[in-house]
């Protein structure tokens, strides 16, 4: 079958050239209506429960998408100083034109509460109007450096820094509003620099987190992406030694990029951070189908072979294996759409188009280059004593020592699997070259933290947040969360209510405790409110009909675990302690947290689903049961193993890692696929023993697989100068699993095959020694 394909498309290349060239055109206008998302919702697909409570929680509260400007003068005095707090001042004012802004907080437009004889006084701490004199400015730090609301939120305990915290609410409408946000932001920190020397600007917040993600993404296309190409043709160049062979597969790798990211396009999906490596990963797929092409191509041609005779030959003999392991790579790709990560599942897709895209092109367009253009013929006789016979003669002088020492390897390195710990800090997405992840680090060591758990404590009916129980609940809440270790800051509306408490008796500190009755307790919130300026107001605390509060508690960078840990603590407490009240929890934290559990478990379903159906078409391909079991060994070795020497140097396992296993799935096969199909012709076609056979396997395929091992680990190596951990993680992690494979294959698998063969030939002799008894016995 194999070789009829190949007479027709030796036959019929100058039409398939045609109809390929034109494929890629009409593919490609599709990369037009290629758009870009940055947000960090995209991780979450809609029907994500954590998702659906944040949203929840959003809408029944303020937004809390925000960009959280941190202030530090040089001089390492504190803020409270004159220059420093019109700095303040002036950020807050302009602050207000952020597109999209609905309220900015700090310690300038702080809402602070006085009492004047039976009046309550409500206006910015330190507004505008305020002339700084060095009696305001004390009292102005000695008010925020005592306000729970503000200290580890809007300043620090020992006010050596500041901030000012812009409110923001997308409408969703148009892929750029982030980015207007961000850029506005920017700029407005340059020139509060520039208007005020004396000071350092930092900038974070989740608009910023979603502007990260989009920069690491366009970092990466700009620079990973050119890196890769140039790093694979020269890889190729040097070991295919034909500059012909590799301008083909060039011409073949960009073919299968464009017509990939084109039908992305066509297809209406968006690219995100994680899918926009789909070029990149599309690149290297490629290269593989290429190189057993031309490499059995070269290997004929210059042994004398006329150019039609040696592509014929190579496509005859590589055309069911190509086929093959392009059909498992895919598989291994489609795996991905069961991972709780939509970007993960365009990802999947998008790679999976351009794998198929390479193989049909790797038996089309290649051949019809190959035979068009010039290629220089160095005639050379077989090699007879080349490294792939000494690889070969090696393996099969220690088949014992090699099957009981990779067993062992294998063994050893599969033991450390479960140091590896699920970690998934968003933050750290991100290396320390990137400007979000080097102000976050600052803020949280100096402020306050992004990673925050909301609570939504529901009082029960209209109004009866002002229930004295309900208020003493939030209180006894707020204060076993503050006293946690891993906690920064709880941001709660009781403090509010116990500091008008007090404003409303003659400013008596020994009245700063919540009110004890209902009615005066609503009194005071009503008049509360009623002297709140426009944006402002309690909405970002407490819900429109009064009936349930905001608490958001702010915690140190954790670990996916340790998130996890601290919601179920909190949450403990308030199933125990609550009074009956309702709660819901969410927060961009827990989305992440969660997911990361999730994605595990879905992506080992995934994978088992991917082995099984990769395990019964190999069963079919090769016509044999027995060797199907044994071509499972080497596919599934390399990723635990892989796995297990990550668990001894790293031991962190993030979002993107949990891919990986599925992901090289497909690609693993491409090498034991290769290595059987040579080995099972040897044996079938030209009769050889299984020494002779595994010696055919080297010297056919061996060069070939070095060859597209090289080119894979040094393409998704590259990945690795990401800034961008899920990239770069994916891309180290891809890499080793793909060299163990080779190793596996090289030097465990010729084991298998022998002590497979062994046995078979044991049994055949017992069965007819046995079968020769009878017969004696019968005579």
């Amino acid at each position: 079958m194999s070789a009829i394909l190949a007479n027709y498309i030796i036959r019929f290349r100058w039409l398939l050239l045609v109809i390929g060239i034109v494929s890629i055109g009409l593919a490609g206008l599709g990369a037009t209506k290629l758009g870009f998302t940055t947000d960090y919702r995209v991780f979450f697909d809609k029907g994500n429960e954590q998702l659906e409570a944040y949203e929840s929680l959003q809408n029944t509260y303020e937004k809390s998408d925000n960009v959280l400007f941190v202030i530090k003068p040089k001089n390492d005095q504190d803020v409270f100083t004159e220059d420093t707090l019109r700095a303040i001042q002036w950020l807050t004012t302009e602050a207000w034109q952020t597109p999209f802004s609905t309220r900015v907080d700090s310690i300038s437009n702080y809402q602070h509460t006085r009492a004047e004889e039976d009046d309550l006084i409500v206006a910015d701490l330190a507004g505008d109007e305020l002339a700084l004199t060095p009696s305001s400015i004390e009292y102005i730090k000695s008010v925020s450096l005592d306000e729970p609301l503000l200290v580890h939120r809007l300043v620090s305990p020992t006010g050596h820094v500041a901030a000012v915290n812009v409110t923001v609410k997308l409408p969703g409408k148009a892929l750029d509003e982030n980015s207007k946000v961000a850029q506005f932001s920017a700029n407005l920190k340059q020139e509060l620099q520039q208007k005020y020397p004396h000071l350092e600007v930092y900038m974070t917040g989740f608009v910023m987190l979603n502007q990260a993600f989009q920069d690491a993404s366009q970092k990466d296309m700009g620079t990973i992406v050119p890196l890769m190409f140039l790093v694979v043709l020269v890889t190729l160049g040097i070991l295919l030694r034909s500059i012909t062979a590799t301008f083909a597969t060039l011409v073949m790798i960009l073919a299968s990029i464009i017509t990939a990211m084109g039908l992305t396009g066509w297809l209406g999906i968006k690219l995100t951070p994680p899918s926009s490596s789909a070029p990149t990963i599309i690149l290297t797929m490629a290269v593989a189908d290429a190189v057993h092409v031309l490499v059995t191509f070269l290997q004929h041609y210059h042994r004398g072979m006329n150019k039609f005779d040696a592509m014929q030959e190579s496509l005859r003999i590589n055309l069911q294996p190509i086929f093959l392991t392009s059909v498992t790579t895919v598989i291994g790709f489609l795996t991905m759409n069961f991972s709780e990560v939509p970007p993960f599942h365009d990802l999947g897709n998008i790679v999976a188009i351009g794998v198929t895209a390479a193989f049909i092109f790797s038996v089309t367009l290649l051949p019809a280059l190959i035979l068009a253009l010039p290629v220089k013929q160095k005639l050379i006789v077989a090699d007879k004593s080349n490294s792939m016979d000494a690889i070969a003669n090696f393996v099969i002088g220690n088949r014992k020592k090699l099957l009981w020492g990779m067993t062992i390897f294998a063994i050893v390195s599969v033991a450390f699997l479960p140091r590896n710990e699920l970690n998934d800090e968003w933050v750290q997405y991100f290396d320390e070259s990137v400007d979000f992840r080097n102000d976050t680090d600052f803020v949280l060591e100096n402020l306050t933290g992004l990673y925050t758990l909301e609570f939504s404590i529901k009082a029960g009916e209209e109004g009866s947040v002002s229930d004295p129980k309900f208020l003493k609940t939030v209180e006894d809440f707020t204060q076993m969360a503050e006293a946690l270790p891993e906690v920064i800051h709880v941001n709660t509306f009781t403090d509010t209510m116990s500091r008008l408490n007090k404003n409303m008796h003659s400013d008596d500190a020994s009245f700063y405790r919540l009110p004890q009755e209902r009615e005066l307790a609503a009194q005071y919130l009503l008049l509360y409110e009623m002297s709140l300026p426009y944006g402002l107001d309690l909405n970002n605390q407490i819900n429109v009909k009064k009936s349930a509060t905001r608490v958001i508690v702010t915690a140190k960078n954790l670990s996916t675990k340790e998130t996890i840990a601290l919601e179920n603590k909190l949450g403990a407490w308030l199933v125990i302690n609550g009074q009956g009240f309702e709660f819901d929890v969410a927060s961009p934290s827990l989305m992440f947290a969660h997911i990361g559990e999730r994605n595990i478990v879905s992506m080992l379903g995934g994978t088992a689903i991917a082995l099984v159906l990769i395990s019964l078409l190999l069963t079919v391909a090769l016509r044999s049961k027995r060797m199907g079991l044994v071509s499972l060994v080497p596919n599934l070795v390399p990723a635990f193993v892989a796995f297990g020497i990550w668990g001894i140097f790293v031991a962190q396992v993030g979002m993107s890692l949990a891919m990986v296993a599925g992901m090289t799935l497909g690609i693993v096969v491409d090498d034991t696929v290769h290595f059987l199909s040579k080995y099972l012709r040897a044996r079938e076609e030209k009769g050889l023993s299984v020494e002779a056979a595994i010696r055919y396997a080297f010297a056919n395929v061996g060069r070939a697989l070095v060859t597209t091992t090289l080119v894979l680990v040094a393409g998704f190596s590259v990945m690795s100068f990401s800034t961008f951990s899920l990239n770069s993680d994916m891309g180290v992690m891809t890499a080793l699993t793909i060299s163990i494979a080779l190793i596996i294959d090289f030097l465990l698998l010729p084991a298998l095959l022998m002590t497979y063969e062994k046995e078979k030939q044991d049994e055949q002799v017992s069965t007819r020694i046995n079968r020769d008894s009878d017969a004696s016995l019968v005579g």
